[in-house]
C-alpha cells in the first residue's frame, strides 16, 4: 500500500483541520490504518487507529474527544479531524498500516510515506 498524507498546515489554537490519507494499491479495504505524528526533537508517536472495516477505532489520550479518525474503503482514503488544536499538536502527520502487536498499535512495515506538517500557533 502506497500512502500520500495531505491536508497539513497553520492553525491558530482552538481550529480544526482535517488530514486525508490516499491509498493505492488493493488491500486497502483489509489493512488497519493509523496516524503517527512526530514533533520537533521527538520520537514518532501514536495517535490514532482504525481497523480495516471501519468499525474500531482506538485514540491516545492527548487527542481523546478532539480527534476523529474515519476511513472511505470505496475511495480508498484515511482521514483525520482534528478540532480545538493545541500548540503540543504541532508536528508532522503520518498515516501508516498498523497492527496490534505486544499490547499496542505498531506500524506494520518500515514504510511511512511522505507526512503533512500541521502547525498550531498559540
Amino acid at each position: 500500500v502506497q500512502l500520500q498524507a495531505c491536508g497539513g498546515g497553520l492553525v491558530q489554537a482552538g481550529g480544526s483541520l482535517r488530514l486525508s490519507c490516499a491509498a493505492s494499491g488493493r488491500t486497502f479495504s483489509s489493512v488497519n490504518m493509523g496516524w503517527f505524528r512526530q514533533a520537533p526533537g521527538k520520537e514518532r508517536e501514536f495517535v490514532v487507529s482504525i481497523d480495516w472495516s471501519g468499525r474500531s477505532t482506538y485514540y491516545a489520550d492527548s487527542v481523546k474527544g478532539r480527534f476523529t479518525i474515519s476511513r472511505d474503503n470505496a475511495k480508498n482514503i484515511v482521514y483525520l479531524q482534528m478540532n480545538s488544536l493545541k500548540p503540543e499538536d504541532t508536528a508532522v502527520y503520518y498515516c501508516v498500516v498498523v497492527n496490534w502487536i505486544g499490547g499496542r498499535w505498531r506500524p506494520a512495515n518500515d514504510y511511512w510515506g511522505q507526512g503533512t506538517q500541521v502547525t498550531v500557533s498559540s
